[in-house]
């Protein structure tokens, strides 16, 4: 993206969009950026009809994800409005296993998804 928009790298950053679909409704893959399935959200659930984080229901520890479409957008165009920088990481276990930050859309303040541990997760 950045040497086909001639973009400075260093002003660059990833947008992530949610979307409603699965891994088997997702057709070819997109022109720019890339469609992400198989993540784990713990502390929380994604609501499919709002599209935005929601309370975790009971015994759902950690349900899937839908797929993510990501790609990159200079940070100037980021909207940072109602959003949740939810930690990615490899495994349950927190700190080295950090991989990255993912902006998730939210009704509710960041604190309240902070103090509840909520993360997505790779694999369970």
């Amino acid at each position: 993206m950045a040497r086909r928009n001639e973009w400075p790298l260093d002003k660059m950053c990833l947008q992530c969009d949610v979307t409603k679909k699965t891994k088997d409704e997702m057709g070819t893959a997109p022109r720019e950026g890339a469609y992400v399935h198989g993540l784990y959200l713990e502390g929380a659930r994604w609501d499919v009809q709002s599209s935005m984080l929601a309370e975790a229901r009971l015994k759902e520890l950690t349900p899937l994800m839908p797929v993510i479409f990501i790609k990159a957008i200079p940070i100037d165009r980021q909207d940072l409005r109602n959003i949740y920088e939810c930690p990615v990481y490899k495994t349950k276990q927190r700190g080295a296993t950090y991989v990255w930050t993912f902006n998730l859309k939210t009704k509710e303040k960041p604190a309240t998804w902070v103090l509840g541990g909520v993360a997505l997760l790779l694999q369970v």
